[in-house]
């Protein structure tokens, strides 16, 4: 058995996903699993190019992340499961620390420090706390872009910690996240409903503390992260119906009916809010007026009034392109 199995899922991750495995080239005790979601690049190439020992899964489909993440799991012979987007580049030692950190009693889930290539903290993305009623609605009513340093982003984002410091914490960022392997399996590993990006390492996260684990941070485990590459792959129009639809499966998962509704009147309103700023020619940079305007009016309709949970239409809008 190897003391850990690191499992990337890759869609399109040509530019990535060979310095992503040569970093791993020389943690002989790790074994590597890279599942793909139907590329249509050199990844599988490239991946098999690296001269790392590593077992490719090609799936003829794209099946989401979660879906693709659960593949993996089952494959994977470690003790330890790290899960790890393509973008992300270990340093030296990192895993052994992230394992020295769930090796202690009661810890279930750990996660290191994401830097910038330039070496500057990943704020705001690395770690968080769990979604509330509040902190969505700052969120979809706009306050968390026009007042950055609000209360209630500022807890959501986990402004207020000191990111030096060992600690525990709710929820790492999906792109590096590291699980006890009996935990995982208890857990059922991610929920593929949250299809196909978006809200499963949260709504994973939360069951896991449900369950009586902890997850710590440890930001002696260093790891290099780009950014961006994950979101880049989707259009605009995908960003926005996956991100809300799936925000709204997770309330209707873990919060009340009431509070469930109370969000859905605040993405009316953020929604709205965001129409009349795109046609007063204020839209999202690189992003044209018809298409902002159509992501808009889908979102609206479908998760506003209609009233859509996404819980049972998740594969309904099938996405183009998508990675982890």
């Amino acid at each position: 058995m190897h003391a850990g199995s690191v499992i990337i899922v890759t869609y399109n991750s040509e530019e990535n996903i060979a310095s992503c495995l040569k970093a791993l080239a020389g943690e002989t005790e790790w074994q590597v699993i890279l599942i793909d979601n139907a590329s249509v690049d050199s990844t599988i190439q490239r991946a098999r190019e690296s001269g790392v020992d590593v077992r490719i899964v090609s799936n003829p489909a794209n099946v989401g992340f979660a879906a693709a993440l659960n593949q993996g799991a089952k494959m994977a012979t470690g003790k330890v499961l790290l899960v790890l987007n393509p973008d992300v580049i270990v340093t030296a030692g990192s895993l052994s620390r992230l394992a020295e950190t769930l090796s202690q009693d009661g810890v279930g889930g750990a996660t290191g420090m994401l830097v910038a290539v330039d070496g500057s903290p990943a704020l705001g993305f690395n770690v968080r706390r769990f979604p509330t009623l509040g902190r969505m609605l700052a969120e979809v009513l706009l306050l968390n872009r026009l007042w950055k340093e609000n209360p209630l982003n500022r807890q959501y984002r986990c402004l207020d910690l000191d990111h030096g410091s060992l600690q525990e914490i709710e929820q790492p960022a999906g792109a590096c996240l590291a699980v006890k392997r009996n935990v995982w399996e208890s857990l059922g590993g991610f929920d593929e409903t949250f299809y196909p990006v978006w809200f499963e390492d949260v709504d994973f996260c939360r069951r896991l503390r449900l369950h009586g684990w902890k997850i710590i941070y440890c930001p002696a485990a260093v790891f290099i992260h780009s950014g961006g590459h994950s979101v880049n792959q989707l259009s605009f129009y995908d960003r926005q119906v996956f991100w809300y639809r799936n925000m709204l499966h997770y309330f209707a998962k873990h919060h009340s009916h009431r509070e469930t509704t109370i969000l859905r009147f605040g993405l009316i309103i953020g929604i709205i809010l965001r129409a009349l700023m795109s046609l007063a020619g204020f839209q999202p940079s690189g992003v044209g007026r018809s298409e902002a305007m159509r992501a808009y009016t889908h979102v609206l309709w479908r998760y506003g009034l209609h009233g859509g949970s996404g819980e049972t239409e998740n594969k309904s809008h099938k996405v183009g392109s998508f990675v982890s």
